[in-house]
């Protein structure tokens, strides 16, 4: 089950694992944006030829689809700080 999943009065966590958690997720993310970045300026470095080489493989797929799913992890990101936000204040 995902966050996007969780209802409301399903999220069953208490302050300090939210906050861990939310911190290991950060970081991840984090990690995961630097190795975008640094996988984009490779790119520009390479030549045409390399580059359609390297497009056409079965690792450039999946990390296309990775990263579609980074897109839905920041949804749900967004999703758990406002839970976190929400026992905060409790």
């Amino acid at each position: 089950m995902n966050v996007a999943q969780i209802e409301k009065n399903e999220f069953d966590i208490d302050l300090p694992n939210a906050k861990l958690a939310y911190t290991i997720i950060q970081s991840l993310l984090q990690s995961q944006e630097a190795l975008s970045d640094l996988l984009a300026l490779m790119a520009h470095a390479l030549d045409e030829d390399v580059a359609k080489a390297l497009t056409n493989t079965n690792e450039w797929e999946k990390y296309l689809e990775a990263k579609r799913e980074l897109d839905n992890t920041h949804l749900q990101i967004e999703k758990f700080t406002e839970q976190l936000k929400k026992l905060e204040n409790v």
